[in-house]
């Protein structure tokens, strides 16, 4: 489970990218039509990245800390949400799934230690 969690974290993670640069190109458009010159879309763009960079990480830490990555997966997929909604729209259920197994990975790791420590 906690290869899976890794392996669809790190997928995550990049689909989010994609769709944090999807979000800043159409700020960007906006921006440049608007008469102040300016768009929020871009900031909600940069904290989509913020929330892709943490899913990331997340799942490039699922096989030695699968608790913290699990936890950092669901926030970046709930966060991402909230900021971009339908840019996060291939990310968001990747990073979810990838989030609760490896919570899951972590109650396995700790069920098989309790075996081996048992016999």
């Amino acid at each position: 489970m906690r290869v899976a969690s890794m392996i669809l974290g790190i997928i995550g993670g990049i689909a989010g990218f994609g769709g944090a640069l999807f979000a800043l190109f159409v700020g960007g458009v906006d921006a440049s039509f608007s008469a102040s010159g300016t768009s929020s879309i871009i900031g909600l763009g940069v904290t989509a990245i913020f929330f892709s960079l943490l899913g990331l990480v997340g799942g490039a830490l699922a096989l030695k800390k699968p608790k913290v990555a699990g936890i950092m997966m669901l926030i970046s997929a709930i966060g991402g949400v909230i900021s971009i909604s339908l840019g996060y729209v291939v990310a968001f259920p990747v990073l979810l799934v990838a989030g609760i197994l490896a919570l899951i990975g972590q109650k396995e790791k700790n069920k098989t230690t309790l075996d081996k420590e048992v016999v």
